[in-house]
């Protein structure tokens, strides 16, 4: 390693969770305990680290995922604290894409929240190894037990207490060791970095002990020589019990549960330490596995500065110095800066001309990068999120990242032809940055409409335009971003026949559609047997089709979830051209889709009200009027918690007459769940196809 940690002492790793659950100020601590920083921001007050935009400070939240370097026990931390609003997921879905371990904050008082639910299913498929931090350990309502249940029941994990809370909300006051059997305080004074280990209080040994027994049952099955001594009464030690939580927790079998309170500075330093005891370094993994490019075989790509060169871009940054700045993890191999790679995505060869190590917005140049590490580039002006970077002599390909696609849309026009160039210029670079976020051209009224995940989404957008960006622009209301699908089987010609006395142009074909189940996206395939028409022709219909995609026959929105079958196609020697192919294609295409029953989809969003029992009522049948479907019901600290499923269409406004109906006293959270059709009663378009 350039900078002199070995490889094993090396961690990436995530802060994640639902929204105001405290991962900013846990990070903070993190920082401010390792030495990073010196004094604490605090995210109420706009001055976290972390939260460097202006919109950021000015909303205390998190809206973009960044990376920070700290050094505890020897040992290098990368940090990606990442964004809790749903809005924001595709932050933490590329963040968790390139992290080896992940560190899940839960507030004591909610315990698991609908977001904590997404970012932990993201964690899963990329089998990102977690340690739980059960945060704000000193609020009303706190309850540490009711956490660990909620984690075990709702994200299906096996949640090992490794610590109890001494006291809760305002008489929480220490936190037990059930690994080291003691119990640490942390004075108040120096913001908890004087702390103290002393005996376990006589009232809580028995309630320790037990939980500890409970703990060692847990993780004795996952080392022999710590099982041994279980079963024998022999004598346990510390080490024994780390080392088999680590390996269960490496394994993803158990998740290790601490607790603390990072606001008053109780229990950071403990979490830190299980960082480096419980999480993975790079070497702990399996290498990573990509396309070799020169024959066409998976190869695998150890993380080891010998082996060649092999990066993944994660995000791509605009900065007001260095212009585009692209974040990136190297898997294998070592970079220098001056060095030239090869972005397999593009195809194009690019030099860095700087390597930063981030720390929020603030930066330190290196010379150099190794494998296990993540940094910043400059100069790699063709590469985007997804891209894979490596030595130009072994190409390979990486797997790429998967974005859920945009749910809402508004329309946007520069103010003065003045901004015209710059806003389609900016909305460009935006577009860049955010994989989720997305620029069109509507064909039919010419308007520009960008999409997003949700109205704030769409809304921090707009204010960076005109704040960051000096971009003046008029925005419509925010719009949904339905699709189109089909229901049955369709079948249709098209032909593009034209004769100008020379050379003509000459495609016809015959095209099957077929419903493809939701989520499934779009499939083609040939069915013509011999010679009946050349590959480049085929592929000129594919692209025909996928064109035809992007406008629909109901109301011109895309066309998504079916098959098709190129059945049937006629050619001549002399006429026949790409062109004709592809026009041909589109044709066949809108008449077979015509045939098929086509539909409207809107998207729909899993809800989750809290709300006061005498407002319970009001809420359900509120939610019933606006063509919602309760899924489920449960008790909350004395509240009530209403999950529901909701058309979108129907949430826009509904915060404020939740506020109304429940005097303020209701929340919500609302995330993506899937597209269903539209009723035909109230659909904005009608299904008829004629």
């Amino acid at each position: 390693m350039p900078k002199g940690i070995p490889l094993e002492r090396l961690r990436n790793i995530g802060i994640m969770a639902h929204i105001d659950a405290g991962k900013t100020t846990t990070t903070e601590r993190i920082l401010f305990y390792t030495g990073k920083t010196h004094r604490i921001g605090e995210v109420d007050e706009g001055a976290a680290t972390m939260d460097w935009m202006v919109q950021e400070k000015e909303r205390g939240i998190t809206i973009t995922s960044a990376a920070t370097t700290c050094f505890w026990r020897n040992h290098q931390i990368n940090i990606i604290d990442t964004p809790g609003h749903v809005d924001f997921t595709a932050e933490v879905e590329r963040s968790l894409r390139v992290l080896d371990g992940a560190v899940a904050v839960f507030c004591a008082v909610a315990g698991v929240q609908p977001q904590s639910e997404t970012v932990w299913k993201q964690a899963d498929r990329y089998r990102v190894p977690r340690i739980a931090f059960v945060n704000k350990m000193d609020r009303i309502g706190a309850d540490f037990k009711n956490a660990v249940a909620m984690m075990a029941n709702r994200l299906n994990t096996v949640a090992v207490p490794v610590q109890l809370p001494v006291g809760a909300e305002d008489r929480f006051s220490a936190v037990i060791d059930l690994i080291e059997m003691n119990c640490r305080t942390y004075d108040e004074v120096s913001y908890g970095s004087m702390f103290e280990d002393t005996p376990i209080p006589d009232g809580m040994l028995d309630q320790a002990r037990q939980a500890r027994m409970e703990m060692l049952e847990a993780v004795s099955e996952f080392d022999d020589e710590l099982l041994d001594k279980y079963l024998s009464d022999g004598e346990i030690t510390p080490d024994d019990i780390k080392r088999a939580v680590r390996k269960g927790t490496l394994e993803s079998k158990i998740t290790p549960v601490l607790c603390g309170s990072s606001l008053k500075n109780k229990g950071v330093q403990k979490l830190i330490d299980a960082i480096i005891d419980y999480l993975p370094s790079p070497q702990d993994l399996p290498p990573i596995t990509g396309r070799n490019l020169k024959t066409g075989k998976d190869e695998d790509r150890p993380p080891d500065v010998s082996a060649p060169f092999s990066a993944l871009a994660f995000k791509v940054a605009t900065d007001q110095y260095f212009g585009k700045l692209i974040f990136f993890r190297v898997y294998s191999g070592k970079l220098q800066v001056g060095k030239q790679v090869l972005n397999t995505l593009s195809g194009k060869k690019e030099r860095i001309s700087r390597i930063l190590e981030m720390h929020s917005n603030k930066h330190e140049d290196l010379k150099e990068i190794a494998a296990g590490d993540i940094a910043a580039a400059v100069g790699l002006k063709f590469t985007a999120t997804g891209s894979t970077i490596c030595d130009p002599k072994y190409p390979i390909a990486l797997e790429m990242m998967k974005f859920p696609e945009p749910v809402v849309h508004v329309a946007i026009e520069p103010k003065s032809k003045a901004d015209q160039e710059k806003l389609s210029l900016t909305l460009q670079k935006l577009a860049d940055e955010d994989p989720t976020f997305q620029v069109k051209m509507d064909e039919e009224t010419g308007q520009t409409l960008i999409s997003g995940m949700g109205e704030l989404h769409l809304d921090v957008i707009v204010d960076r335009l005109t704040r960051e960006f000096k971009v003046d622009a008029n925005v419509g209301k925010p719009q949904v971003s339905y699709k189109e699908t089909i229901t049955r089987t369709g079948e249709a010609e098209g032909k593009f026949i034209r004769q100008y006395g020379g050379q003509g142009q000459f495609g016809k074909v015959t095209l099957r559609v077929e419903p493809l189940e939701s989520g499934s996206g779009f499939e083609f395939e040939s069915e013509l047997k011999g010679d009946v028409l050349p590959k480049e022709f085929v592929k000129a219909v594919e692209k025909g089709v996928r064109e035809g995609l992007n406008n629909g026959v109901l109301a011109g929105y895309p066309i998504d979830d079916l098959k098709v079958f190129l059945i049937n196609a006629g050619y001549h020697v002399e006429d026949s051209t790409e062109v004709a192919y592809n026009i041909a294609g589109s044709l066949a295409l809108k008449d077979a889709i015509r045939k098929a029953h086509p539909v409207l989809m809107e998207p729909t969003m899993s809800v989750e009200v809290i709300t006061p029992e005498e407002y319970l009522g009001n809420v359900i049948q509120d939610l019933n009027s606006r063509r919602g479907e309760v899924t489920g019901m449960r008790e909350l600290k004395g509240d009530k918690v209403v999950d529901a499923e909701m058309p979108l269409s129907e949430m826009f406004g509904y915060a404020t007459q939740l506020r109304n109906m429940t005097q303020g006293r209701g929340t919500f959270t609302m995330e993506f769940s899937h597209y269903q059709p539209v009723p035909e009663k109230v659909s904005p378009v009608s299904y008829s196809i004629t």
